[in-house]
């Protein structure tokens, strides 16, 4: 008798499902829906990096998307056993204490603050300061010592602390908040108590400083430093979590009937993409998963023998069972990866977008395509021409800090910047400094991984841009000097979900066994090409003085500085 689980990926620009046979990996069906709201800006000012999402868009995508590869497929709906959701983070959400969003609620429908507060939102940089500031001096713990020893803007405490302080109205309702993962899982399920609800293992370590060390989430006292309702909220929150092999709960009548699928169903604890998408591709010891999309996250999995309670600096958090249950889960990322080549193309697009429209040359219809046909081609030809400008030539240096610093060493506050322009510089000589920049601060991530003790022996690139573009794929194995592999399945971080539903639907004993069964096959491979990583090394040195001016707090040697 056959199996099959359902992994659900929620990114930032929309969601995906993919219906998995369960023995063999093969993808039978797969579905994507768009944020509608999204797409049409509702809900955010990028002038002050604020970045909602309305939960709406989330449901509904939910439902389209697995309504559909049922149907595609069309396997047995009984026969369908486990259903794992995946989503970007930390993007809590506000809810009411029968766990309904509040944006759902009388009152809260258009109010951004009663929405999920996005991953890249960036309107708590003042809070994470806040909380930086106190966890070293505040008499106890530092509670970010397993989170890089620096607290972000982008994740759970800073967030809510922010909408607590702007928005009344919402903190007095909002019983409590939920991950965007955990919201998604336990909307699904049949039993609705928020107190013994499984919240993920995953996003509580990495984003919201739960550790066993202190028995939980930050201490009460150290909360209520911060403000009154901090600390008021964590009793409303949760003291357990759990991995993502665990069963959450089964499948809803209403939501069985709504997907078409059967109570049998299970639904296992949620996840973020990136440690997902990790396990799709078949993650190993000493190996670095990079999630390539607008941003990335860098993923790596240590023994308790090697990891230990070792903290390794400026990093996104070390959580046991973030990843593969039994080992230590490493994550690591940049704010901006496909997003500064996106605000590079918008940048260059402008004309065409506000020009075009006034031309009195052209018809409607001819401007629509002239402007669609200047889109679809503005990168492949700056990939183009980039590629022929010599790696020795004296290039621009730029700075990948668009939308702040992820790691290593956080600090959203930073700015991109670019030097080194002359009248020869030309589009293409802008484009690949852009490149070479997201390549560098790759660098960076790998450099103070091994620095802290923590070996890379192998690289796996996934996501879209590892998938679409061998130039950048290149240039980045040059840099890191290191062979990248590049997994074969487009819907990886899915994937990695379809195989936690495996393992807690039980047709897999755990994550490992499950993701060398059924993972993503490997479809390519980029080698460093000897000639050019010393001429890569020699632009890197001017990226680390370039950061160096933007970022005073940068220390580096003199022997750099030198070269």
């Amino acid at each position: 008798m056959k199996n099959y689980v359902i992994g659900l990926d929620y990114g930032t620009d929309s969601v995906r499902a993919v219906l998995i046979d369960a023995e063999n990996g093969q993808e039978l069906a797969s579905n994507v829906s768009h944020y509608k709201r999204w797409k049409n800006k509702q809900y955010c000012d990028a002038s002050i990096n604020q970045f909602r999402q309305h939960p709406l868009d989330h449901i509904e995508g939910l439902e389209i998307t697995i309504q559909n590869v049922v149907k595609e497929s069309k396997v047995d709906p009984s026969l369908v056993k486990g259903i794992c959701i995946d989503t970007t983070g930390s993007s809590p959400v506000p809810v009411t204490k029968d766990g309904t969003p509040l944006a759902l609620t009388k009152g809260f429908e258009e109010n951004p603050n009663a929405m999920m507060v996005l991953w890249k939102d960036h309107t708590s940089i003042n809070e994470a300061n806040e909380i930086n500031e106190l966890a070293v001096s505040w008499g106890g713990e530092d509670v970010t010592k397993y989170v890089g020893g620096i607290y972000s803007s982008e994740w759970f405490w800073a967030k809510i602390l922010h909408i607590a302080r702007q928005d009344e109205a919402v903190q007095n309702a909002a019983h409590t908040w939920m991950e965007h993962c955990d919201l998604m899982t336990y909307l699904l399920i049949e039993d609705k108590d928020l107190k013994t609800f499984k919240r993920s293992r995953c996003a509580a370590g990495h984003k919201a400083m739960w550790h066993e060390d202190w028995n939980g989430l930050p201490p009460v006292e150290f909360l209520e430093k911060l403000h009154p309702y901090l600390a008021q909220l964590r009793g409303n929150l949760y003291d357990e979590t759990y991995t993502s092999d665990l069963v959450a709960g089964k499948l809803s009548q209403e939501w069985a009937d709504r997907l078409g699928l059967s109570t049998d169903t299970v639904v296992a604890v949620g996840t973020f993409d990136a440690h997902s998408g990790a396990v799709g591709a078949k993650i190993g010891e000493n190996t670095l998963v990079r999630v390539m999309g607008t941003s990335t996250c860098d993923i790596l999995v240590g023994s308790y023998d090697e990891v230990g309670t070792k903290t390794v600096r400026g990093i996104c958090g070390q959580v046991d069972g973030s990843v593969i249950p039994g080992y230590i889960g490493l994550e690591a990322g940049q704010s901006a990866f496909g997003d500064l080549l996106a605000w590079y193309k918008e940048l260059l697009m402008w004309p065409t977008e506000h020009l075009l429209g006034s031309s009195s040359v052209l018809n409607d219809a001819q401007k629509e395509q002239l402007r669609e046909e200047f889109s679809d081609k503005l990168i492949v030809e700056l990939t183009k021409e980039a590629e022929k400008i010599p790696v020795s030539e004296s290039l621009p240096i730029a700075l990948d800090w668009i939308n702040g610093r992820r790691t290593p060493d956080a600090n959203q506050e930073l700015k991109s910047a670019i030097s080194n322009l002359s009248l020869g510089t030309k589009a293409p000589h802008i484009f690949k400094a852009l490149v070479n920049a997201i390549c560098f601060g790759a660098k960076k991530i790998v450099d103070r991984f091994e620095e802290e003790g923590v070996k890379i022996d192998s690289v796996i690139g996934i996501g879209g841009v590892a998938r679409k573009s061998p130039f950048i794929m290149q240039t980045l194995a040059n840099v890191l000097n290191k062979p990248i592999k590049i997994a074969a399945s487009d819907q990886t971080p899915a994937l990695g979900a379809a195989i936690y539903a495996a393992v807690a639907a039980g047709i897999y004993p755990n994550v490992i066994e499950a993701s060398q069964k059924i993972g993503s096959d490997f479809d390519g491979e980029y080698f460093p090409q000897t000639d050019k990583v010393e001429a890569y090394h020699k632009l890197l040195l001017g990226y680390e003085k370039l950061s160096a001016f933007a970022d005073p707090n940068l220390k580096i040697s003199q022997h750099e500085l030198s070269l």
